[in-house]
């Protein structure tokens, strides 16, 4: 086991190392240099131009601004272009804003989504089989934005409270309850929105796995045995069938960054997504670089949890 984990850690380590070159490449193939002069801004004069290249190595070869910015990266020192505020501290921050969302998003998805997809595959082409495949296929078709849209007018109309950012404005001087309470409330909305989607979808590889897996010859067997249904469906079906799952959950990190922009956007949150966004619209290389290495990292560090589970949902995997 000891031997399984520290191969799947190295493997990572390594992985991490050539995605790390892949995206720096990629980032200077892109069209225009960050050093460029803009006719549009009579400040950035050439002067200020081959200022800003020897203060951050732009003078260098590819291959020593490599070494370059992830030295400075690591040591705390890499600075966004366009606010010169230190880039870890910043995506530290943006993290611990989206880091709500993405909780409560994923708390409701997985939770609702297995009891869901679990009964519509176990009364398959019932009554309640046929309205969770409509409300999923519905789900799925309507676009983010404009069920973002929906749900805004429809609290807003119906209840008159504020869903726009992180807090409601003014509220500065209430007590701590109700400060909480009130970020509860902004908190809950977006989180629907994210989880809409993922419930939607999840339900139906659950369904479908469970439907693949009851059909196997050892559930007919342990039917004929005369165990119990709730044995047979919950026991031996769903185990066997959580292994897609598996590999499923631990993909779900990177979502942290990628899966919640447009929410973000429409919600005015300041979170991770958005700043992503943001970085890309300005060409803020240290925010961009720094945010494809942070995405590397979580992708590698979900699948390294998915390795992990992997050992405790099927022992076979330990061979």
């Amino acid at each position: 086991m000891l031997s399984f984990i520290g191969r799947s850690f190295v493997q990572k380590i390594i992985t991490l190392f050539f995605v790390s070159i892949v995206s720096f490449s990629i980032i200077h193939l892109a069209p225009g240099k960050p050093s460029q002069v803009d006719p549009m801004n009579p400040k950035f004069t050439p002067e200020v131009v081959e200022r800003f290249r020897k203060e951050f190595h732009l003078d260098k070869p590819l291959y020593v601004q490599y070494v370059y910015f992830y030295q400075d990266l690591f040591n705390g020192k890499t600075v966004s272009w366009k606010d010169h505020q230190p880039v870890l501290i910043k995506i530290w921050e943006r993290f611990l804003n989206s880091l709500p969302l993405f909780i409560a998003g994923t708390l409701l998805t997985w939770t609702l989504s297995f009891p869901v997809g679990i009964r519509s595959a176990i009364f398959r082409k019932g009554v309640f089989d046929r309205t969770a495949t409509f409300l999923s296929y519905l789900m799925i078709s309507i676009p983010g934005f404009f069920f973002a849209y929906i749900l805004i007018i429809f609290v807003v109309t119906r209840f008159h409270v504020p869903v726009i950012g992180m807090e409601t404005f003014g509220i500065g001087d209430a007590s701590i309850p109700y400060k909480f309470m009130d970020r509860i409330w902004h908190v809950l909305l977006p989180s629907v929105l994210i989880a809409t989607g993922g419930i939607a979808v999840l339900s139906r590889y659950v369904r479908s796995q469970m439907l693949e897996v009851e059909g196997q010859d050892y559930i007919r067997t342990a039917r004929a045995k005369g165990l119990p249904p709730e044995q047979i469906h919950y026991k031996h079906a769903l185990r066997n069938a959580l292994l897609p799952f598996v590999t499923m959950f631990g993909l779900i990190l990177p979502g942290l960054i990628g899966g919640s922009v447009i929410t973000e956007s429409i919600f005015s949150w300041p979170g991770m997504g958005r700043m992503a966004y943001e970085a890309i619209l300005a060409r803020d290389y240290p925010v961009i670089l720094t945010v494809n290495f942070v995405s590397a990292v979580l992708v590698l560090a979900g699948t390294f949890i998915s390795d992990l589970l992997y050992l405790m949902v099927d022992p076979r995997i330990r061979l």
